[in-house]
């Protein structure tokens, strides 16, 4: 785990010990801290008992504390503990702040922050591929695989200082002060967790925060430049020059997006370019990233192959869970041969937001739609008129079932809900899982489990 002095003889209490808050207990006792935790399981507090004071910060008297460390699924917006520790003039951060404090214990390394509405996930598991392949030590963490505190911290290695590639959200910046990336990249900003925000330019100024922590000598990268990403960037640029901020080259690239099958569309494009950018400025030559980004094997339910029968792809986008992550994957599969439209499109679940976004430009390539979930009425009244079939299945095993029957060879399968998942699954990893597996039993496929298992592996 990581370990920092920072942390010796310092106070603080952690509410919630589930991954992310175990991990932090267990480093903040490592490096010889005092603490007080509390989670309403039983189950998750019998680990510290005896080593830490057992209490609820909410009713703890926190003066002398140094912080409070929670997990950034509590909504600081509602929640009382951000009243709470105010009173005594405490900080609530997360686990990325203890980080950021630790840096200064570890052996020479750089970070890469990257954050964004969509992309986010594949363009670190990508930059960590590439500089695995490019023989520079990397640590995989933040928002994604096992938290960032319970792993071993990097060593140099003969490619040089180690690099740590974080995947963070909005809700993780929010709960960090002090993370100054020598690289951090924004993909892009669409409506997303406005329930945790004032509004949608107080979540984009949230994802902008990551580059106000930074030093104007280190890199900002941009993926898309649709606003308010592009008013972002424009500030970035005043704030350190524009060799120091940069727009993703989409264009460099374009041509050679034929040669990476787990990377297909628009947005693998975006995600792809701003990968680029930021190995580059970590030393990796174009001949180096150019034999690594063919070889990537993609993360399970981001644009997932699952198989190809008979001619028939099927594809698991179990991630996009708004109608903004689902647009690229329609993108993705344009018309075929003849002019035909070619996508067998299952949509629904837990609707985030009414109508079809960004989708609704993708309709003509759109053979049937599939309805599914509490959302899939309204999904296929808005479908309908629209595409030239729409199929009301309730299930995703009916909608699988049936556009099985229905495709032909050249067409695609393409499982992208553009929904959230927990009218019917526990996250979008379960409602994915279930999809592999349907198709596995429906269509009669071989499916290779263990890529699946392996690509997650070592995005963790």
């Amino acid at each position: 785990m990581i370990t920092s002095s920072a942390f010796a003889d310092k106070r603080f209490a952690i509410l919630g010990l589930a991954r992310s808050g175990a991990a932090a207990a267990e480093a903040l006792l490592a490096s010889g801290a005092k603490l007080t935790v509390w989670d309403r399981q039983d189950v998750a507090r019998a680990p510290f008992e005896g080593r830490c004071d057992i209490a609820d910060p909410l009713e703890t008297e926190l003066t002398g504390f140094d912080g409070v460390v929670v997990s950034p699924g509590v909504p600081l917006n509602t929640h009382p503990i951000a009243g709470h520790a105010a009173q005594f003039s405490v900080p609530v951060i997360g686990d990325i702040e203890l980080f950021a404090r630790a840096r200064a214990d570890l052996l020479p390394h750089k970070v890469v922050g990257i954050t964004g509405t969509n992309g986010k996930s594949t363009t670190v598991a990508l930059v960590h591929h590439i500089l695995q392949m490019a023989g520079i030590p990397s640590l995989l963490g933040g928002n994604i695989g096992e938290p960032i505190m319970a792993q071993e911290p990097l060593a140099p290695g003969e490619g040089g200082e180690g690099v740590y590639v974080l995947e963070l959200s909005s809700y993780q910046i929010d709960l960090t002060t002090s993370l100054d990336c020598e690289v951090a990249a924004l993909t892009n900003i669409t409506p997303d967790h406005l329930d945790r925000y004032d509004g949608f330019a107080a979540y984009a100024a949230a994802k902008e925060r990551l580059f106000k922590m930074q030093s104007p000598r280190n890199l900002a990268v941009f993926g898309s430049l649709e606003e308010p990403v592009g008013a972002i960037y424009r500030r970035q640029i005043e704030f350190r020059g524009e060799g120091r901020a940069q727009a993703a080259d989409l264009d460099a690239l374009r041509d050679r997006q034929a040669n990476w099958p787990s990377l297909q569309g628009p947005h693998n494009l975006e995600n792809v370019a701003v990968a680029v950018a930021i190995v580059e400025e970590l030393g990796v030559t174009e001949a180096q990233w150019s034999h690594a980004i063919p070889r990537f094997r993609g993360l399970p339910h981001r644009m997932e192959i699952v198989c190809e029968e008979e001619g028939v792809l099927f594809i698991n986008d179990s991630k996009a869970t708004n109608t903004d992550a689902s647009a690229p994957a329609l993108a993705a599969y344009p018309r075929g041969e003849a002019d035909r439209p070619r996508i067998h499109w299952i949509v629904g679940g837990l609707a985030k937001e009414d109508g079809l976004g960004k989708c609704a430009e993708h309709l003509g390539d759109i053979a049937v739609a599939y309805t599914v979930g509490e959302a899939g009425p309204r999904f296929a009244e808005l479908l309908e008129g629209e595409v030239p079939k729409v199929e009301r299945c309730e299930l995703v095993s009916e909608a699988v079932r049936r556009a099985k029957d229905a495709a032909v060879a050249g067409d695609v399968v393409l499982f992208s809900p553009a929904c959230a998942s927990f009218d019917q699954f526990r996250d979008y990893e379960k409602r994915g899982e279930h999809f592999r597996q349907l198709v596995g039993v429906i269509a009669d496929c071989d499916i290779d489990c263990s890529a699946a298992s392996s690509a997650k592996d070592s995005a963790a």
